[in-house]
């Protein structure tokens, strides 16, 4: 979106909408580079482990200690506002269904076992995956954040 100068306010009515703008702008963007990272094939268990490692790239360092919008969203304001505890909402449900998706992928192609609940596995891996950004906060270095997703992905192979 190109603004002008002095044309900000213009363009949205007030803050709240502003921040929903950035927002959705935010989970596009991180839903595109997510779906390329996955979409490059392989095995279900292959695509999965891409998806956990887009998560743990993001959460450690620089980029780990800047945090990530949806769980500042969810953590500050989702309970005081509906708009955005919808849109945060939305955003989980969309990345467990994607974790299903590649775990029951997985179980398809025999990379994941068959007994492993792809429902229930996709729920503990989004709360893995939003636990790491975080504990990325923190500092963590890319060499733990690379030892949580290798212990993930041991117990579903």
């Amino acid at each position: 979106m190109r603004l002008a100068q002095g044309s900000l306010y213009k363009a949205f009515k007030d803050k709240q909408s502003l921040f929903l703008a950035a927002l959705d702008r935010y989970r596009a963007q991180r839903t595109q580079n997510l779906r390329r990272t996955i979409d490059d094939g392989g095995t279900g268990l292959e695509r999965l482990r891409a998806a956990l490692t887009f998560y743990a790239e993001s959460a450690h360092g620089a980029t780990g200690r800047q945090g990530c919008l949806v769980v500042a969203s969810t953590v500050e304001l989702s309970t005081f506002d509906q708009s955005v505890g919808d849109r945060v909402a939305a955003a989980l449900a969309c990345n467990e269904a994607m974790l299903a998706h590649l775990i029951r992928q997985g179980q398809a192609d025999g990379s994941i076992k068959n007994h492993v609940d792809a429902e229930v596995t996709a729920q503990m891996l989004l709360c893995l995956t939003q636990g790491m950004r975080v504990v990325g906060k923190t500092g963590r270095s890319r060499a733990q954040m690379q030892a949580v997703v290798a212990t993930a992905l041991k117990a579903l192979a």
